[in-house]
């Protein structure tokens, strides 16, 4: 499967990404990664593993519509079969995203449906709850509001702050991320009519990340 991502940081997903290809756990071919941030260390990451690269401005295009048409323009002339959002802080246009249904999809640092948005571990904190967590999903013109595929869940200690609390969810984030992406280069995950399906069946409920893997 060929693989194309948008990062707009650091691209810690993106390098978990190449790690699993590089161990032989994510059978796909890096063919593109983009930003909106041109000055992005994701970039310089793709770079070095040989992998093309380009950013777009925001302020260089008339309007949002503009400005996705122009990006979803560049992944699809990659070839990219599937396109991950890894810490990409936009939303894109449902008009754009349309002939992408089942193609596109975003890992968020909260349980979904829970904490759409930024500041997800201080709110998850303010609001006391006892756990806290990382989802993948479809991506949707709705914010953080596509088809759950997948979540890892880990428990809020007493003190933790929301630094403390993403610094121990990020490993988790960078084994969900990749075991859901080689579901679907495996072809044994989809987005059909029933659902997320999982080997043609509709699940019920998102898989969780155990130390095991999926369930």
């Amino acid at each position: 499967m060929n693989l194309a991502v948008l990062a707009s940081g650091r691209g810690s997903n993106l390098a978990a990404l190449l790690a699993a290809r590089d161990a032989g756990t994510l059978p796909a071919r890096f063919v593109l990664v983009g930003s909106d941030h041109p000055d992005a260390p994701a970039l310089q990451l793709a770079r070095d593993a040989g992998i093309a690269t380009f950013a777009l401005r925001p302020k260089d295009f008339p309007d949002r519509p503009a400005f996705d048409r122009a990006l979803f323009n560049r992944i699809e002339a990659s070839g990219a079969d599937l396109l991950v959002l890894a810490g990409f802080m936009r939303v894109i246009d449902g008009a754009v995203l349309g002939p992408w249904a089942g193609r596109v999809l975003n890992i968020h640092p909260s349980l979904l449906p829970k904490y759409r948005g930024l500041h997800t571990h201080r709110r998850a904190i303010e609001a006391g709850d006892a756990e806290h967590g990382a989802s993948v999903h479809f991506v949707t013109a709705e914010l953080d509001g596509g088809p759950l595929i997948a979540q890892a869940r880990i428990a809020i200690e007493p003190g933790d702050d929301e630094d403390a609390l993403a610094a121990r969810l990020l490993p988790w984030e960078h084994r969900l991320l990749p075991a859901v992406v080689a579901l679907l280069a495996e072809h044994r995950l989809a987005l059909t009519a029933a659902g997320v399906t999982l080997d043609g069946t509709p699940l019920k409920a998102p898989l969780r990340l155990t130390e095991h893997g999926l369930q």
